[in-house]
């Protein structure tokens, strides 16, 4: 077996292959990342496989949202996405060519004797496997027209080693290891026969994917050892397999852990892809102490050889953080065309625009920001909540009345001025300055909470700042 070394001067050809039977959810997402990476780092091809053949639980509606994920991640591919359900033909053609060379054999066990075998392993303690029973017969003493599978000859002596890119040397005893089915009685491949087709068909050098498919790794090298007698050209590609995630507990990462779509992460939590690429990255594979890392930056480094052996922790946490430094990095207008959407009523794209600097100082989210620009661009009368209306009481009301008027006199609507003319009130009222400033952001916002209060009077400008303050200040009994 060719180590990630020796393979890396050829070609290099990746693929991410989902199953379509849900969201791209958090480990699918990283498997197609590393993939990408590794394809991009080596100026090879990443290619895109749609495992479809469960037609029952395959729907468009998952394709489209795997799709989605990835394009919204950035990822690209070199060619159109192969459809696995599509390569039946092929994946028989195959089947044919190994019971025509003695590699795989017809196995006429009826569904009721293959339970009667597995009842008798389970009374015995036995490990369930195929007992071979028709390895060796002749497919004549099958009744006429009995329906049959097919199944591969796997060795049954010795051992098979794997030298795995992130796992290191993987030694199984091929006794382990049964003649399992490559062909159903209906004449449908299975997963095992229609990967190794298509991963050879298409031409991938590196398998990388979850060390959950470990075990597929040895089931699957009989046939391209068989297919490399038969034809030639069927070389085994360079395996990794890349420790699961588990959850912040330690325990593995399910929907209860945060293993959402990549969609939700957008949708739901307000992350940005540039922070989920990173932290995907950053999860499972090191390059020194590097926490924000960048995509050109993460083509440059990333090798197989910084890919830990133990299951990282998703931690939504660290993921915040990470957003939060991504969207403090991100272009001004390009968040505000992200919240705008997210926030009620008429929304100025341009306001909302020069109002970033302010808003995402502390924001971790697109919500966050969404909610901390909302101010804006309510109506008045402002709703205010519960906190906000404590502060206005009719002595605030009085003093908002005072500030309207200094205000008023403010020829230079600026950060400076303004405080400067706030603070000598304060001063003159013999106040601290959050006496006047929180009744203040009251006034203006509806709320406690909000960018400098200074910011915000000289975003909502001169006109709609002081119409919002006297409308307070004439509450006041």
């Amino acid at each position: 077996m060719a180590s990630e070394s020796g393979t890396a001067a050829s070609a290099v050809v990746t693929r991410f292959a989902p199953s379509p039977t849900g969201f791209l959810h958090i480990g699918g997402a990283r498997t197609a990342l590393f993939n990408w990476l590794y394809a991009r780092h080596h100026g090879g091809k990443a290619l895109l496989r749609i495992e479809d053949t469960d037609k029952k639980r395959s729907t468009q509606e998952a394709i489209d949202a795997i799709l989605d994920g990835l394009d919204w991640l950035g990822l690209d591919y070199d060619e159109p996405p192969v459809f696995q359900s599509q390569r039946a033909d092929r994946h028989a053609e195959v089947a044919q060519k190994l019971l025509d060379a003695g590699h795989a054999y017809k196995c006429f066990a009826t569904p009721e004797e293959l339970e009667a075998m597995r009842a008798e392993q389970r009374a015995n303690k036995q490990p369930m496997r195929y007992d071979g029973r028709w390895r060796d017969r002749d497919p004549s003493e099958a009744p006429a027209g009995a329906p049959y599978a097919v199944r591969i000859k796997t060795p049954t002596e010795g051992e098979t080693s794997i030298e795995d890119a992130v796992q290191g040397r993987v030694t199984v005893r091929n006794e382990e290891i049964d003649d399992y089915i490559i062909l159903r009685a209906d004449g449908t491949p299975t997963y095992m026969l229609a990967v190794v087709v298509d991963d050879h068909d298409m031409g991938v050098t590196h398998v990388i994917r979850g060390d959950d498919h470990l075990n597929n790794a040895f089931r699957q090298l009989p046939i391209y050892h068989a297919m490399q007698a038969i034809e030639g050209g069927w070389e085994p590609p360079v395996y990794a397999h890349v420790p699961l995630i588990h959850g912040s507990d330690g325990a593995k990462m399910s929907k209860r852990h945060g293993s959402l779509g990549a969609e939700a992460y957008r949708d739901e939590h307000g992350i940005l892809p540039e922070a989920l690429f990173n932290y995907l990255l950053r999860l499972g594979w090191g390059h020194g102490d590097r926490e924000e890392i960048s995509r050109e930056e993460a083509i440059e480094l990333f090798d197989l050889k910084g890919v830990g052996k133990s299951p990282s922790r998703f931690d939504m946490k660290k993921l915040e953080n990470l957003n939060g430094y991504y969207i403090r990095e991100a272009d001004d207008a390009r968040l505000a065309s992200i919240c705008a959407p997210m926030i009620d009523g008429e929304v100025d794209l341009d306001l909302l625009t020069r109002a970033m600097p302010v808003l995402k100082v502390r924001a971790k989210s697109t919500h966050e920001l969404a909610e901390g620009a909302a101010f804006l661009f309510k109506q008045r009368p402002l709703e205010m909540t519960e906190k906000a209306a404590g502060l206005l009481d009719d002595e605030a009301r009085q003093r908002l009345g005072l500030l309207s008027e200094r205000l008023r006199a403010e020829k230079d609507w600026t950060i400076e001025a303004l405080e400067a003319t706030t603070k000598s009130l304060a001063e003159e009222l013999e106040l601290g300055l959050g006496k006047l400033a929180q009744p203040l952001r009251a006034a203006l916002t509806g709320t406690t909470t909000s960018p400098g209060i200074f910011d915000v009077l000289v975003l909502l400008g001169r006109e709609e700042a002081l119409a919002r303050i006297d409308a307070q200040a004439a509450a006041a009994d």
